[in-house]
């Protein structure tokens, strides 16, 4: 016995260093995951939704080789506060950054500060549009240097004035011992479009418009632009598939691809009907997700942040808004959600609108019914919105088409999704839909009530001029944060551009 305890107290140090030794030599094998955002594309415009006239060759193998959800939607139709939503888990009136271009304040969690700080890398390429504060939760990031210009940005002058020429480059410099997550962001479809942003341009009888606006020769055209930089940004898409196939991660790596809003055209961005707030969402994970399946359930972007934290193997905040989307990859039957919830807010112009959608209907409510549904500035100011004016004046538009002119607006819209799913009929009025009326009504408190959502004592001033689409002495840029807009307003003082008449 006596020798038998002598053995075991020699060899005992040598258990105790082998044991670390292994553990230091152990590598962090997480999964890796990839965001990729479009910019300003609708869900049906691309091909694994049924469009047969556009081409993205690699969205749609992504799709036969992942999960494609069919009943996916933003929290907003706005471009930074649908980022600033995604990255804090929180709905946009939560992120005190709900305003176009408010930068998401320093005090707001983000899950890739949470990524990073598990022992991720996390690198950014693209169009970035979040605020400073969010920078330093990123190891390197390639924004897309662009200048913010009051009547269209001119990208052709950044690189190829796509926003993606800097994503592979972005992955080759993450370390090879760390998982990694990367936020993809494209600036493929965002006005304006140029011509010759592909070898094959669109001819303008492809396109399919719909109905909600009319199908002139310059609206043809303008869709035939906006195709053409979806299918350059497809292009990308498939450049990154490669390179993580090239680098041997694929496998373990998770690609999650959505738009931060619907396509720039009248009645869509910037709006909460599908048009806006209805994203592509494909998911692709080879070790969790079967090729090839549809999800009909219901998810919204504020499910990303918590979904994310799970794969790392992290508790999500308990701050967030959103639900862990993660059993819907593994079981399409699984039910999430039995509602989302968006809202509108200003976005070059002021509006107050919030949104509720099943999978059979939609309410949305109109805070502000006295506001047009103007579209932002760079449609006002481009070619279908030309065209469409131009219509008016000539009185060929029908009572669908002539929506966002419309003013006063109805207070409330209800529409049936699965008979009318452009939204063209609205049955607010309709004695047959008062019961769902009703339901939807107390759906929508409800939210606003457990998320309080409360509507602003002051409205902002426009930032353009809503005819012309030119900038107002209010627009301010950089602009300031929500913060410094209430500090002012406290001292009784209207911030503006004092460079401007």
């Amino acid at each position: 016995m006596l020798l038998l305890r002598c053995i075991v107290f020699l060899l005992l140090p040598v258990v105790i260093i082998s044991c670390k030794a292994s553990k230091s030599t152990e590598t962090d094998s997480r999964p890796n995951i990839v965001l990729i955002i479009a910019d300003d594309v609708s869900w049906n415009d691309i091909g694994p939704y049924g469009n047969p006239s556009i081409r993205t060759p690699n969205l749609d193998k992504l799709a036969a080789d992942g999960m494609l959800f069919t009943e996916a939607f933003l929290s907003t139709s706005s471009c930074s506060p649908s980022r600033t939503s995604i990255i804090s888990g929180l709905y946009p009136h939560n992120t005190d950054a709900e305003q176009l271009s408010w930068p998401l304040p320093e005090d707001k969690k983000t899950f890739v500060q949470e990524l990073k700080n598990s022992g991720y890398w996390t690198g950014l390429a693209g169009k970035f549009h979040m605020g400073d504060a969010v920078l330093n939760d990123f190891d390197v990031v390639h924004e897309m240097q662009w200048m913010d210009a009051p009547i269209g940005l001119d990208r052709r002058l950044v690189g190829d004035g796509s926003g993606c020429d800097e994503w592979i480059k972005l992955l080759n410099e993450r370390p090879k011992d760390k998982p990694f997550f990367t936020w993809l962001a494209s600036f493929d479809a965002h006005r304006p479009y140029y011509p010759g942003t592909i070898d094959k341009p669109y001819l303008p009888e492809e396109v399919r418009i719909p109905p909600y606006i009319p199908e002139t020769d310059s609206v043809k055209k303008d869709f035939a632009l906006y195709y053409e930089e979806i299918t350059r940004m497809d292009e990308y898409i498939g450049k990154v598939v490669a390179e993580l196939e090239a680098q041997g991660v694929s496998e373990n790596t998770m690609i999650v691809f959505i738009s931060d809003n619907g396509r720039a055209f009248p009645r869509d961005k910037t709006t909460l009907y599908d048009g806006g707030i209805k994203t592509p969402w494909i998911v692709k994970w080879p070790l969790k997700v079967k090729k090839g399946s549809i999800n009909t359930q219901l998810i919204s972007s504020v499910d990303i942040a918590p979904t994310f934290m799970k794969v790392a193997g992290l508790e999500p905040l308990k701050e967030f808004d959103g639900l862990n989307f993660l059993p819907l990859l593994t079981d399409v039957k699984k039910q999430l959600r039995t509602e989302i919830y968006a809202e509108d807010h200003f976005h070059d112009f002021e509006d107050y609108t919030r949104a509720v959608r099943t999978k059979d209907f939609k309410y949305i409510k109109n805070y502000y019914p006295d506001l047009p549904n103007t579209p932002s500035a760079d449609i006002v100011r481009d070619l279908s919105w030309q065209s469409m004016k131009s219509e008016k004046s000539k009185g060929t538009l029908n009572n669908v088409q002539l929506w966002c002119f419309l003013s006063p607006r109805p207070e409330e819209e209800l529409y049936n999704i699965a008979l009318d799913p452009n939204e063209l009929n609205n049955l607010a009025t309709d004695t047959e839909y008062m019961e769902t009326l009703q339901d939807m009504r107390t759906r929508l408190e409800t939210i606003r009530e457990k998320t309080a959502d409360f509507i602003p004592e002051e409205r902002t001033p426009d930032d353009f001029y809503r005819e012309t689409g030119l900038p107002t002495k209010y627009r301010i840029r950089p602009r300031p944060s929500k913060l410094e807009y209430m500090k002012a307003r406290e001292q009784g003082i209207t911030l503006q551009n004092d460079d401007m008449d």
